[in-house]
């Protein structure tokens, strides 16, 4: 009965104190007391195995002890200092992000959040090639700035109605929904090859970057065709911009076989974000970049939370246990094996328009009658697997897309229990 009473207490407190936009899933908020691993307890101890990593943060488990244990030592020993003064677990993590990330890039930025990560990236990329045009993808997203809100194209994420001037946005590689109205590969990757014809007419014939997540998160996972970033690339030199890659969510091993999601289409960005993941849900922000792209930065700057040193340590400790424990292969094998599960239930189920993804970022578009988006059975799902002990997430534009982002240390057995729950949610939709 307290715990009942609590439970509403909380939920009351919650409507009263907090913003209306800080909006929960289900039609009966779960609140979450404690974690372990891959799973989360409510506040009455019920048990569910969290698919969904706390919107694809938490990469090596929830309290994981080696990452719990850095923050604590790091806690009792130093706890804040602000970029005007050197630290060690700053410098160290700048130094393992250099070594581990793809091509030249070297130096790098802290803040506290995705959305500053990415407004360091473009500002960089302006000062660099002295442009202000940035040619962005539909569908995407990228924080919650009013330069972020304008790098998203997502009309239920864009809150303010003046974007900023200079952001174009081009077709994404949407392949089940081509908006060319083309099949893949005869369409001979024309979403790509827009680009250059983006450019032509709605710039001045320069850009400053073409900004990229490798694979579109809260657009629903949609994952590029091999060939795409190497013919995108080609047209961003040609017109001497940069490549802004956003790994906010594919960095870490999350798309399996490789640290970052932009390697597996062999391209070298000159500027990468990170969040999210990083820091196994301690709040941090990164942007790093070639020297000399870093290197236009010039003037007055600061940072206070940015390189704190307890994030720092957690970043440091998570990337170790990730290397050490093999997870980026662990997220090739058991996304491989979450995949092949996701592509059974499609044969299935006609609820289930489209399978796709990498690693343990895989992604189901849930469709009615003529491929038609249907949010209402990503709803009704929602509510079934919770009462599985499932939890999941959702996306897309129309919110038609559910998302599955377990952690990087999931075991096979979890895998299948998620699959099973999945199976009998489908069953009981009878869709």
């Amino acid at each position: 009965m307290e715990a009942k009473k609590n439970k509403e207490d909380i939920i009351d407190k919650h409507r009263k104190y907090l913003f209306s936009c800080i909006a929960n899933y289900y039609e009966d908020p779960l609140i979450v007391d404690h974690a372990r691993g891959s799973y989360v307890y409510d506040i009455d101890g019920k048990e569910y195995l969290d698919f969904f990593g706390g919107i694809v943060t938490i990469s090596v488990g929830h309290c994981n002890e080696s990452v719990t244990q850095a923050l604590r030592d790091q806690t009792g020993k130093l706890q804040h200092i602000s970029t005007l003064y050197p630290n060690e677990p700053h410098v160290r993590l700048a130094e393992k992000l250099a070594q581990i990330t793809p091509g030249r890039l070297q130096k790098s930025l802290f803040t506290n959040s995705g959305t500053e990560a990415n407004e360091t990236a473009v500002l960089l990329a302006q000062l660099h090639t002295r442009c202000q045009d940035v040619i962005a993808l539909r569908h995407s997203y990228s924080g919650r700035s009013c330069l972020a809100m304008s790098l998203t194209a997502q009309s239920s994420w864009r809150l303010t109605p003046t974007p900023v001037a200079g952001i174009h946005h081009i077709p994404n590689p949407y392949c089940y929904r081509c908006p060319f109205g083309l099949s893949y590969p005869s369409c001979e990757l024309k979403c790509a090859k827009d680009l250059e014809e983006a450019i032509q007419t709605m710039t001045s014939g320069r850009i400053a970057a073409f900004f990229v997540e490798p694979i579109q998160g809260i657009g629903g996972f949609i994952t590029p065709p091999k060939e795409y970033f190497q013919e995108v690339l080609s047209i961003i030199r040609k017109y001497e911009g940069l490549l802004i890659c956003d790994e906010v969510q594919t960095a870490w091993g999350r798309t399996g076989g490789k640290m970052f999601g932009i390697e597996h289409w062999g391209v070298e960005p000159d500027i990468m974000t990170f969040a999210k993941g990083m820091a196994n849900g301690a709040p941090i922000g990164a942007t790093i970049a070639t020297p000399e792209v870093a290197d236009s930065l010039k003037g007055m700057s600061i940072s206070t939370f940015g390189g704190n040193p307890v994030t720092c340590a957690a970043a440091l400790a998570t990337i170790q246990v990730i290397e050490e424990d093999n997870l980026i292969e662990n997220a090739r094998v058991m996304g491989q094996r979450l995949r092949d599960g996701l592509e059974a239930l499609k044969q299935r189920f006609p609820v289930i328009g489209d399978v796709r993804g990498m690693g343990l970022m895989q992604a189901l578009e849930l469709v009615g009658e003529k491929k038609e988006p249907n949010p209402e059975a990503v709803r009704r799902l929602f509510e079934l697997t919770k009462a599985e002990g499932l939890l999941i997430g959702k996306g897309g534009l129309m919110g038609n897309v559910i998302r599955i982002s377990p952690p990087l240390n999931i075991k096979k057995d979890e895998v299948d229990q998620a699959l099973r729950a999945l199976e009998q949610s489908f069953t009981r939709m009878g869709l």
